[in-house]
């Protein structure tokens, strides 16, 4: 999916197993995992049905709140541009390739979805690119459970 402005992210697939320390290792998320009994098998088998969604900037993805989104720009500002150097650092790589080529082919954000609820399971700093560049972005929505 293409997100167009006047500079265009064209948004892929990610990859799952690139993504293993935010199960395994993210402190903040580890609450949402064991609340909605998620476990990192039930990701990778399910990981392959997500799709690419839209994700205007919100608290969620059409009727599903999504957890650790930090949408606001003033969450933008605590979590980003205020964030320590390493953290900043991959941000400022992808905007100034952006500025500097006018697009760019980027892995898309990762939402998981259980119960009726979603989690920003990984993504935030190509999220907030393509928000900040008032696009709307595209993010992996993988469904967990099946609809019974």
């Amino acid at each position: 999916m293409i997100t167009p402005s006047m500079h265009t992210i064209t948004w892929v697939q990610p990859d799952i197993e690139e993504e293993r320390w935010e199960f395994f290792n993210h402190p903040a998320k580890q609450e949402w995992y064991r609340s909605h009994a998620v476990t990192w098998e039930q990701i990778v088998s399910r990981f392959d049905r997500g799709e690419l969604v839209s994700y205007p900037r919100s608290a969620a993805i059409g009727e599903i709140p999504v957890a650790l989104s930090y949408h606001g720009f003033d969450d933008y500002q605590t979590f980003l541009a205020r964030a320590k150097r390493g953290y900043r650092k991959n941000y400022s790589r992808m905007e100034d390739s952006l500025q500097s080529a006018g697009s760019l082919t980027l892995k898309a954000p990762i939402i998981l979805c259980s119960g009726g609820e979603g989690l920003l399971f990984s993504g935030y700093r190509r999220l907030c690119l393509g928000w900040n560049y008032g696009m709307v972005p595209y993010v992996w929505l993988v469904p967990l459970k099946q609809a019974i």
